[in-house]
């Protein structure tokens, strides 16, 4: 199976429009450059993000700088429907992984971000109605054109991923994995990844934030605790030690970071340099767990 070379960390755009930050198109240009300067050219996009408009802000940007176009690598998922004003024939929210949605959504969103090849398309939700072999000949079709090069999925448990790659090769799978969201740990996912010897994606890799600042989450204090004794250890802080905490893994996680702050993608590639040890790795388990391992 041919494999995608991920960055060592790959950048969440979801947050850089309207669903988040609203950064103007200088910002988010300046931003690109500084993650490129940092070696770190993956872009991850969905074509719901804010509702259907990230990716023709960052298409715009694209377009005016075409230098950019060779050096990025862009991520794009697809598979639900939103109810917004930009697609007003949607009733109500729900997922679609036929033949024709697929091809439609990846045609608008090479259009909107103004590229000629998606790198890695992702079906983003597992569609309860899926047809594997109408998928597999959907992605046939966009792989032959030469409109994308990779296929994965996002979110999918063990036995959905293991159906659909059974019928067209998947390159990964992006699930939410973090110290707070643990399930990629014991219900099969990074063991399958390994199996495969693919790299999962992880969202939300540091729990949506919910790690920082004070809480009256007994499990989060416990948590915070022990990140903070192995910050000093290291010299780190918090949000290194949990990446370093994912890092750990034979799977080789990579985090999808939802930032758009430099120094936050900065830390993040120093995180990489932290070596937690087994009894650590499990000292943040035993936090998370509120109990000593059986």
């Amino acid at each position: 199976m041919s494999k995608i070379n991920f960055s060592p960390v790959i950048i969440g755009t979801m947050r850089l429009g309207v669903w988040g930050e609203k950064l103007s198109l200088a910002a988010q240009e300046r931003f690109i450059d500084q993650c490129l300067d940092l070696g770190i050219n993956d872009f991850d996009h969905a074509d719901i993000y804010g509702c259907y408009t990230t990716e023709s802000e960052f298409g715009a940007i694209l377009k005016r700088r075409k230098d950019l176009k060779n050096k990025v690598q862009i991520t794009t998922k697809c598979g639900i429907k939103l109810i917004c004003e930009e697609r007003p024939t949607h009733k109500i929210k729900s997922y679609d992984s036929t033949a024709a949605h697929i091809l439609q959504s990846a045609e608008n969103s090479l259009r909107e971000l103004g590229i000629d090849q998606i790198d890695l398309l992702l079906l983003h939700r597992p569609d309860y109605l899926m047809n594997p072999s109408e998928i597999a000949e959907a992605f046939t079709q966009l792989k032959q054109a030469g409109k994308v090069k990779y296929f994965g999925v996002s979110n999918y448990t063990p036995s959905q991923f293991d159906l659909l790659n059974s019928y067209t090769p998947l390159v990964t799978n992006q699930v939410e994995v973090s110290i707070t969201h643990r399930n990629a740990f014991e219900d099969g996912t990074l063991d399958q990844c390994m199996k495969h010897k693919i790299q999962p994606t992880a969202w939300s890799p540091l729990g949506g934030g919910t790690v920082f600042g004070k809480s009256e989450d007994v499990t989060i204090q416990a948590i915070q605790k022990v990140a903070e004794a192995l910050g000093e250890k290291y010299n780190a802080g918090i949000d290194q030690i949990l990446l370093a905490w994912l890092n750990k893994h034979p799977a080789r996680i990579v985090s999808v970071l939802g930032t758009s702050k430099i120094q936050r993608v900065e830390a993040a590639l120093k995180a990489l340099e932290i070596s937690l040890t087994h009894e650590e790795w499990y000292e943040l388990w035993q936090a998370a767990i509120g109990e000593e391992v059986a």
